[in-house]
């Protein structure tokens, strides 16, 4: 039987995380595999800032083209790349269990309120303000191992990056730095962070829908429906991030939240979507 082919972005974090599905396929499955390395736009465009000129697909788009060509038969995903709505013709099989979805102040040793901030991210620039009001922000691009060199060198007293990448990695430190994990109250995550996610095409996810992890499936489809009505992307400080009793919610306009979550949320996560954003004024 021919391999199962796995589209992937080819940065380091993006092959770790492609090899970690591939493992598991061959586990469960008992199917060989083979990675199919692809260049996305947003890998081409590395000094681009995505606030200012990202959109949406940056990072999945050719891969999804792939997939759609039947050049491969899986595509791996970060779930925080993935728009909110699903290109037509595919669908996400499942998601492997989630790490660690929390963020990671990464400072210069020895600084306790970092002046200067290293992020592109709406999202950690309005939440990382709250905490140090003091701080300026500036862009920071390329992979893990450049953004902490980067750091060290002195571009900026810190940077956030999310602990399911560092961990991924193997990077529990660094010459010269501190990392701090800032807990939910303090840093609501990006909507699937942490969750790596498989998609296919339509037609196939139920062959491949078992062998993943159901509860980071409930979780990260709630997330996503917040992320589907209010149209989130790269330009908006939005964040949401479900556990199986609480909603993690932020956004610009209303600040941090955290709701209660049921049975019924999860069983109908656009429901609880519009409900929650009406309330809060969002929709």
């Amino acid at each position: 039987m021919a391999p199962l082919r796995l589209a992937t972005r080819k940065s380091p974090l993006a092959l770790a995380q492609a090899e970690m599905v591939a493992a598991h396929l061959r586990a469960r499955l008992g199917l060989e595999t083979e990675l199919h390395r692809i260049v996305t736009t947003g890998d081409r465009q590395a000094e681009w800032s995505l606030e200012k000129t990202g959109g949406k697909g940056l990072f999945t788009a050719e891969i999804e083209e792939s997939l759609l060509r039947g050049e491969a038969d899986l595509a791996v995903h970060s779930t925080k790349d993935l728009p909110g709505e699903m290109t037509l013709g595919l669908a996400v099989a499942g998601y492997m269990p989630r790490a660690d979805p929390r963020d990671v102040l990464v400072c210069r040793a020895g600084v306790q309120a970092p002046k200067t901030v290293a992020t592109g991210s709406p999202r950690r620039r309005l939440q990382l303000a709250q905490r140090y009001p003091q701080a300026v922000f500036t862009e920071i691009r390329g992979n893990v191992d450049t953004r902490l060199r980067k750091i060290a060198e002195g571009a900026a007293e810190a940077t956030i990056l999310a602990a399911a990448g560092l961990q991924r990695l193997g990077i529990a430190d660094w010459p010269g730095l501190e990392f701090r994990p800032l807990a939910f109250e303090d840093m609501v995550p990006a909507v699937g962070q942490g969750a790596i996610a498989v998609q296919c095409r339509t037609a196939e996810a139920g062959r491949f829908a078992p062998v993943f992890d159901a509860a980071t499936g409930r979780h990260v489809t709630v997330e996503r429906a917040f992320q589907t009505a209010l149209g989130g992307g790269c330009h908006t400080a939005f964040a949401a991030h479900a556990t199986d009793a609480a909603l993690y919610l932020c956004h610009e306009r209303t600040g941090r939240r955290t709701l209660p979550l049921g049975a019924a949320d999860f069983a109908a996560p656009e429901a609880c979507a519009a409900r929650i954003l009406r309330e809060l004024g969002l929709l």
